[in-house]
């Protein structure tokens, strides 16, 4: 997209160390811990525990940006942390050599690369276009990860996929990758950041379904109460205290909801 649509904005060359350590943390840790934490765990396990990014984003701003720590905060950590933890301590059997734990510990580090990602892109974003961006960090990205997926790309042994499997490579590449993020940058570009945003938190439910249909992966009771410790987590450390308006008559209720805005009201 970007040579149909290029666009001409001048990289300074003191900001490609800030791309290349984006890269590192979006593109060569973020997806290969995900990659490899998924071939080890269940995938309503890797759906759920991507949830905790906003969490993770939270903790790293108090410490980094020095933003307070409101009451909803903590309790939507501590609810967040439990469903983390209760996730990952379940015992659950899995298939012939799979090692849950790992992989959901990998899982969990993936989410920890994309937190110090999206702190780190925030001033990037602020000086060039989301398609430069993009471009810039997969771009480094790329050459990040060819070291390691040489040799397994190597060893793939084309000529016996079946229609099915290149069926789903092309789910995999194209609506699931390549769409997926235009589909994201022209949804924020419609909608605000937060509202986007908000649809993530209907991957699990999709995940799960498709992973108790294509996986026969079973939905037990610790996974919903987990996912219901995760999904209220995230809500409260997100939510922010509505500010009370100050009213010339706090009797009358005409007055007050003529002082509240549109924004306001709508909370």
């Amino acid at each position: 997209m970007f040579f149909f649509r290029p666009v001409k904005q001048k990289v300074k060359r003191k900001e490609w160390p800030l791309f290349i350590l984006c890269a590192l943390c979006a593109i060569a840790l973020n997806q290969m811990f995900f990659i490899k934490g998924l071939s080890y765990t269940f995938a309503i396990h890797a759906s759920l525990l991507t949830l905790i990014t906003p969490i993770l984003i939270m903790i790293l701003a108090a410490i980094t940006l020095k933003e307070r720590l409101t009451s909803f905060k903590i309790i939507g950590l501590i609810m967040g942390v439990s469903g983390a933890g209760l996730l990952i301590s379940f015992r659950e059997n899995g298939l012939p050599g799979d090692h849950i734990l790992l992989g959901d510990a990998l899982v969990i580090l993936s989410s920890i690369a994309y937190t110090f990602y999206f702190i780190l892109v925030k001033g990037l974003m602020e000086k060039y276009s989301p398609i430069m961006v993009t471009r810039m960090i997969f771009t480094f990205g790329f050459f990040m990860i060819l070291p390691v997926c040489i040799p397994e790309f190597s060893a793939i042994s084309w000529s016996s996929f079946s229609g099915l499997e290149w069926v789903l490579l092309f789910i995999i590449v194209i609506p699931g990758t390549f769409l997926a993020y235009i589909f994201n940058v022209y949804g924020i570009k419609i909608l605000d950041a937060s509202t986007a945003g908000a649809y993530i938190y209907s991957q699990p439910i999709f995940a799960a379904i498709i992973a108790i249909i294509s996986l026969g992966e079973s939905l037990n009771l610790y996974k919903i109460l987990a996912g219901v410790l995760i999904f209220l987590g995230v809500y409260l450390s997100n939510k922010k205290r509505i500010k009370k308006p100050t009213i010339n008559n706090p009797n009358s209720d005409a007055d007050a909801l003529s002082a509240l805005s549109p924004k306001d009201t709508f909370q």
